[in-house]
Parts: structure tokens; sequence; C-alpha cells
């Protein structure tokens, strides 16, 4: 059986134009900062303009982008893309699987429903320490991936697989 593959759009493509939504959880503020510079300046660097709303926590993004994203459609300014940035860290109770699942579920659930390009950045990590290392922009700078996915499937929906 033969198939053929597709490429995705080049990851460098700019995405001129691309109106996207940052929904930031400031539980952690100092982490949610560095999510945030990776996020902002992958972003910008494509050409995307960016729009911020700040959220306390992880669990209440996907609620506030689906609040946004409704509010953008009825003034005819669309956003193509979300996204999250937030930190989750272990704790003793089973609150961080709640935290951690349902947010998840959440976005998954948003961009499924949308055909919405999102990019999840957020954290979910058993230490601090870990947390660092993930999100410093000269380490594992998770802002600045999760806002290269969104983008990459910015330009694959642009594309239209073609």
């Amino acid at each position: 059986m033969v198939s053929t593959r597709k490429e995705g759009a080049s990851a460098g493509e700019p995405v001129t134009g691309a109106r996207v939504l940052i929904v930031e959880g400031r539980y952690y503020e100092a982490l949610a900062d560095e999510l945030l510079a990776g996020a902002r300046a992958a972003l910008e660097a494509a050409g995307a303009t960016v729009d911020v709303i700040t959220v306390p926590g992880a669990l209440e993004i996907p609620i506030a982008a689906e609040i946004a994203l409704e509010a953008a459609e009825e003034e005819d300014e669309p956003y193509e893309a979300v996204v999250a940035l937030g930190c989750v860290i272990r704790g003793e109770t089973y609150h961080f699987e709640i935290v951690a699942g349902e947010s998840s579920r959440g976005l998954m659930d948003l961009a499924l429903a949308h055909a919405l390009p999102l990019g999840n950045g957020i954290l979910t990590v058993e230490t601090e320490a870990q947390a660092w290392e993930r999100a410093r922009v000269g380490e594992g700078n998770k802002g600045g991936g999760a806002a290269e996915a969104a983008l990459s499937l910015v330009r694959l929906k642009r594309r239209g697989l073609k």
C-alpha cells in the first residue's frame, strides 16, 4: 500500500497577522513571568499579535480561554490560536491530579471543539526546581515551546494540508 506524506509548514515561516491569545495562570508568579517571556518572544518573532489575560491558576485557564474566544468572535476579531501557560507542582494531596488532568482535558476539549491551534504550556512537575528547569528561557523554555506548538498548527491550518 502506498501513502502520501504531507509535510507541515516550515517552523520558521512567519505567521504575520495571526492574533494569538495567551492565557496564563499566575499561581506561581515568578514562574509565570518566565513562561510568558518565552511565549511572547516566540510569538512576536513569528510576526503574531499577542493578547494576554491572567487567571489565578491552571484550572481557570480553559474557561477563561473559552470566554475570551467567544468575546473575540462577537467583536469580529477572532483569535487564530491560544497558548496556555501555568504550573502545577505536586503537593501532599490528590489536588495535583485534579488540577493537572482537568486543565489539560479542558484545553483539549476546547481545541477540538473549535479546531483551534493550541499550545499547552502548563507545567506539571514534582518540584519547584523541575519547574524552573522547564520554564527558564535559557533552559527548557516551555513557554516558547508551547507558543511554537500553537504556531505550527496555525501554519498547518492556513495551508489547509495542501
